[in-house]
């Protein structure tokens, strides 16, 4: 399974939905002109949609943008909706507990799905 690493040092959730329609340009353009960061450094940059079931992460990597792209089936992934930042910062290993669907704020897991089937 492809996974962000749990030993990154810098991950920026940005707090407010987005739409997921936004590609790599459009959430470059975000890092940098909403979060006030730089799209190109070693950071992952975290994005949800508003039903909090789709969650979009952002890096460079040496050459290229990598975008990771993860949906929920049927739960919704933890999210600071009360925070007073724009911009709320992970660690690696707590934004895996977030992909696991752990409230990372509660530490409260999602139940498992068995699924049989698409539909």
């Amino acid at each position: 399974m492809l996974r962000p690493d749990r030993r990154i040092e810098r991950v920026y959730l940005h707090r407010a939905p987005i739409d997921m329609r936004r590609q790599i340009d459009g959430l470059a353009a975000l890092v940098e002109g909403v979060m006030k960061a730089n799209p190109f450094d070693t950071s992952l940059f975290v994005f949800i949609n508003k039903r909090r079931n789709k969650l979009k992460i952002l890096t460079w990597e040496k050459n290229g943008f990598v975008l990771w792209y993860k949906r929920l089936e049927q739960q919704k992934f933890a999210w600071p909706v009360k925070a007073n930042e724009m911009v709320v910062t992970l660690s690696g290993e707590q934004l895996n507990w977030l992909l696991d669907g752990y409230d990372v704020w509660r530490m409260t897991p999602h139940k498992s799905l068995s699924v049989a089937h698409i539909g």
